[in-house]
């Protein structure tokens, strides 16, 4: 019995861990970047190794994914095998599969063309980034870089500078998707092995070495120029942060950090306790929704305190910042003296976390004739100014009828 549970129990999380497709040159890149895959699957990634040009490629079948993450470290490929093609990974991004590229010097045309498709150029072929002042080892190839998006999901905020050989990226300016992860240093330039340094080259802080790209689907993809950045000799470097960093943004590529999702938003009046679509103006209502992040595998409350909810019609006539109660974004308002059809609004964008949409669609009415005050302190004056001209009308009236000249 206890066989069969185990059994059970294996399949079901065998069903839940992420299916992750990982495309080598060779299979040494199992044992020279072993730590990554360890962590990976230490995460409850199900992790399939393939050749990237491997006859049976597929990433979907009969418009369905196989797979929810593609890792290639292929960086030399000149074809994949199968169905698998530069323009076929971009519409597994755009079914909201991850991606996590790493290419190198000896870069490959597919790599190539699917790193321009999310808004990054890679370098010429035999390329390098070359820097002869911030780099380790005395060799001028392995990059050093301590110019490091500070988003701690992405990067794990790393102490120590980031150690980097390959070829350098070019973030798209019209792309606002793209998101330059790690630059190099200012005096860092690239250089092909044969030739001069061009002067239309990428020089300094222009050179992207790692970045990133979230659709807005909130499919992630990685691209990094160097293959070794995520090896066990880079990662292992006593005196390099890439262990820290490598496994930081791998894991923001699948998804196992800065992934955010949101339950039933909550929205009544503020003395009833049911979801309510029909207001008034003016009347005070309460909005709640509540966020959860993927921490370690698990579930828990979002620590956020910059979620704001908009009620909005055609512009936002109310915007809130809410207040976080263990997870719970909520807040109290008071309705605009307009009438119409309204929508709570949250749309939270912020860099290294899921896009999250939520919009709650609710009426809003006027006054009904019996809802208005009796008697307007405003109106007063006119009030006044009535009664008193009735009063003048009899006092003339009866002064005109009872009032008798007299005879001379």
């Amino acid at each position: 019995v206890v066989a069969v549970a185990v059994a059970v129990l294996a399949a079901v999380s065998g069903a839940l861990a992420q299916k992750t497709l990982v495309l080598v040159d060779n299979m040494n890149v199992k044992d020279t970047h072993s730590y990554l895959f360890s962590k990976l699957e230490g995460a409850g990634l199900s992790l399939k190794f393939s050749l990237a040009d491997a006859t049976s490629l597929n990433l979907e079948r009969y418009g369905e994914r196989l797979f929810d993450n593609l890792i290639i470290f292929s960086p030399s490929v000149s074809q994949f095998g199968g169905s698998l093609t530069a323009d076929s990974i971009a519409e597994f991004v755009d079914h909201g599969g991850n991606v996590l590229v790493a290419a190198s010097s000896d870069i490959g045309g597919p790599i190539a063309d699917f790193g321009y498709n999310v808004g990054f150029e890679f370098g010429e072929v035999s390329s390098s980034v070359l820097d002869h002042f911030s780099n380790a080892h005395d060799d001028a190839t392995i990059v050093s870089s301590t110019d490091v998006l500070d988003v701690d999901v992405m990067t794990g905020s790393p102490s120590k500078p980031i150690i980097f050989r390959g070829v350098s990226l070019v973030a798209s300016e019209e792309n606002e998707l793209v998101i330059p992860v790690l630059r190099a240093s200012s005096t860092a330039y690239t250089k092909e092995a044969t030739k001069n340094v061009a002067k239309n080259s990428a020089k300094g802080k222009s050179i992207v070495l790692v970045g990133a790209m979230q659709a807005r689907n909130s499919a992630r993809v990685v691209l990094s120029g160097s293959l070794d950045l995520f090896s066990n000799e880079f990662i292992f470097d006593t005196d390099a942060g890439n262990k820290e960093f490598a496994t930081s943004i791998a894991l923001w590529c699948v998804g196992e950090r800065g992934s955010l999702r949101s339950g039933d938003a909550v929205f009544h009046h503020v003395d009833e306790t049911e979801n309510s679509r029909d207001y008034t103006i003016k009347d005070e209502v309460v909005y709640a929704l509540p966020i959860e992040e993927k921490v370690n595998g698990e579930w828990v409350p979002f620590k956020g305190a910059d979620v704001q909810m908009e009620f909005f019609r055609i512009d936002p006539f109310v915007r809130r910042t809410l207040t976080n109660n263990n997870g719970v974004q909520q807040t109290e308002f008071i309705l605009p003296d307009v009438y119409g059809v309204f929508q709570f609004r949250v749309d939270y964008k912020r860099v290294g976390y899921t896009f999250l949409y939520d919009s709650q669609q609710v009426s809003v009415r006027p006054l009904r004739h019996t809802q208005y005050e009796r008697f307007i302190v405003a109106a007063y004056p006119y009030y006044t100014a009535s009664f008193s001209m009735m009063i003048g009308f009899v006092v003339f009236s009866l002064v005109y009828l009872h009032h008798k000249k007299q005879k001379q």
